[in-house]
């Protein structure tokens, strides 16, 4: 009989990525609609992205195992 293997979760592979140094990195949220009342300068700092805080990256990890 086969040994089932762990799926990841689909979503979260699509929304974060590794880098070399083993951070995890993500697009802000709240930069996709209702922009009209949004300043320039918050609508620029939601185009950059940023890292997952270190609370959270145990479970963002878990959430991209594939084995």
């Amino acid at each position: 009989m086969k040994k089932v293997k762990m799926k990841s979760n689909r979503s979260a592979k699509k929304r974060f990525s590794i880098t070399a140094t083993g951070k995890i990195k993500r697009q802000r949220a709240g930069g996709s609609h209702y922009n009209t009342h949004k300043p320039s300068s918050r609508k620029r700092r939601l185009r950059k992205a940023t890292y997952v805080n270190p609370g959270w990256e145990d479970k963002v990890l878990g959430m991209l195992k594939e084995f």
